[in-house]
């Protein structure tokens, strides 16, 4: 098997080349986990999304410097865009600086527990390193 390294304008990747696939291409990134946290403010979300959400979800962490309660505001949506609530303020400032720098978040649900009418959302929150 022979591996040649490519580094491209926005990230480095790996070309694979066997005679038996041809050459893949493999992006040369990992997942750094942070910090676990929970998703604040569930009750303004989108409810559907909240309900469809199931253990080892991805997620989408999306910045909102202009947020009018929190300069350091992270939204968490789901893989279909829809809101799922916000980092919590605790959390948020080292996540928004990372976020702010350039570096990519990303989370992945790592619980979910029914309070009542209430459903908890718990989240492991991860850099992706390229």
């Amino acid at each position: 098997m022979e591996y040649e390294l490519m580094i491209g304008k926005d990230r480095a990747v790996s070309l694979v080349q066997d005679n038996s696939i041809g050459k893949l291409i493999k992006p040369l990134s990992r997942e750094i986990q942070l910090f676990d946290s929970y998703v604040a403010g569930t009750g303004y979300g989108d409810a559907e999304a909240l309900v469809a959400l199931k253990v080892d979800d991805k997620l989408l962490l999306k910045r909102e410097p202009d947020n009018r309660f929190d300069d350091n505001a992270i939204a968490v949506l789901d893989a279909q865009n829809r809101k799922i609530g916000y980092i919590p303020e605790r959390d948020g400032t080292v996540a928004a600086r990372l976020m702010d720098a350039g570096k990519y978040l990303t989370a992945k649900v790592i619980r979910l527990e029914e309070k009542g009418s209430f459903r908890q959302v718990n989240i492991s929150i991860c850099l992706v390193d390229f």
